[in-house]
């Protein structure tokens, strides 16, 4: 999954967002209520998780505003508060559910466990290219029956250009897909990963295409 983190206390999203990386998910990072408000307007993230108290804009009006806009994906507050009344304003709002900091991550990760389960729309379960299957669910890379030893962030890279079906991918996308929104990566560092995800995908007649100015796209030879 993708999952958006909007948290001003720099330490705990970087906490959060490393230990969802472990698990194999990939983060946005967002700082300040009112960037937030402005990315979830055309991000692809599969859930959000919110903090209440955030700079320029609170998490509860970035919330109101995105269910505004009819955005049901499900979205986890993060508070300091965890008197009643902060809990049920939190769930008017549209929460989906509320964690009180401090918090001990893995009832974070069971938690959005559970809002996956309950999501509103369909959670897309895997991709298909040629012989190859993607499994969004545990993060695997399939031949048959074979599961390919694949480092995360070559999945990051298999997992963008499958879903895009042939179509071509953008550098700046799967940067964004492996590192994270406003990563500082230089083009070199993604076109490491596509060069040896490529080795491991052309056994099995799919390659890597290189566009040109443009990005990369699958195809089968």
């Amino acid at each position: 999954m993708r999952i958006a983190i909007v948290e001003d206390n720099l330490s705990v999203a970087k906490g959060i967002a490393y230990r969802l990386e472990d698990r194999g998910h990939a983060t946005d990072l967002i700082h300040d209520g009112a960037d937030a408000d402005a990315f979830l307007q055309g991000d692809s993230n599969d859930l959000v998780i919110l903090d209440v108290n955030l700079p320029r804009l609170d998490g509860l009006s970035v919330l109101r505003n995105l269910r505004a806009r009819g955005d049901v994906r499900p979205v986890l507050l993060l508070t300091a508060r965890a008197d009643v009344e902060a809990r049920v304003a939190g769930l008017d709002a549209g929460a989906d559910d509320y964690l009180t900091k401090p918090f001990d991550m893995d009832e974070l990760e069971a938690r959005l466990r559970a809002l996956s389960r309950r999501r509103a729309q369909p959670i897309e379960t895997g991709h298909q290219f040629g012989p190859l299957a993607f499994d969004t669910q545990s993060r695997s890379l399939t031949v048959g029956d074979a599961v390919l030893d694949v480092p995360r962030r070559e999945l990051a890279v298999a997992d963008a250009l499958m879903a895009a079906q042939g179509r071509v991918v953008a550098k700046a996308a799967l940067i964004e897909r492996v590192y994270g929104t406003g990563a500082d990566v230089e083009d070199s560092a993604i076109e490491v990963h596509v060069s040896r995800l490529r080795k491991r995908l052309r056994p099995f007649g799919v390659d890597i295409r290189a566009q040109r100015g443009l990005g990369y796209r699958l195809e089968e030879v």
